[in-house]
């Protein structure tokens, strides 16, 4: 025998139930109403604490050069990790970051051969096109 204890319509009930071993008859289960639990008290409105405003995206640094080729995020997410570092000399296709965005880790490519400047760090949550980094 089992006893569960099923709520319906409000009104919880008790019920024994005998598992059928070897294709023997189930008898009718037993039921017999109880006390409903108390329900627990919705938090009080005042103790719910506003969602913080979101963080407005780092400017970039002024050591990003004019004619260097930007990076912008393809899609809004946390930046996982930063896969070179900051001034390291990359190549055209070479991951340089990843951005999580719905549980998902996308690959951000160096669209150009060249020196990697970031405007972002690990961790970070970024907006869709915000800049990332650039290369020169």
């Amino acid at each position: 025998m089992r006893n569960f204890v099923i709520t319906v319509d409000g009104k919880a009930y008790q019920v024994e139930v005998e598992e059928i071993i070897g294709g023997a008859a189930v008898p009718a289960a037993q039921t017999a109403p109880i006390a409903a639990a108390p329900k627990p008290a919705a938090p009080a409105l005042a103790a719910v604490k506003p969602a913080s405003a979101p963080v407005a995206p780092k400017a970039a640094p002024a050591t990003i050069a004019a004619d260097g080729v930007k990076i912008n995020a393809p899609l809004p997410g946390m930046i996982v990790s930063l896969k070179v570092p900051n001034g390291a000399t990359v190549k055209k296709g070479q991951t340089i970051l990843i951005i999580e965005a719905m549980k998902m880790e996308n690959d951000i490519a160096s669209p150009a051969d060249g020196v990697i400047t970031f405007v972002v760090s690990q961790g970070q949550n970024v907006a869709q096109n915000q800049l990332l980094a650039a290369v020169k």
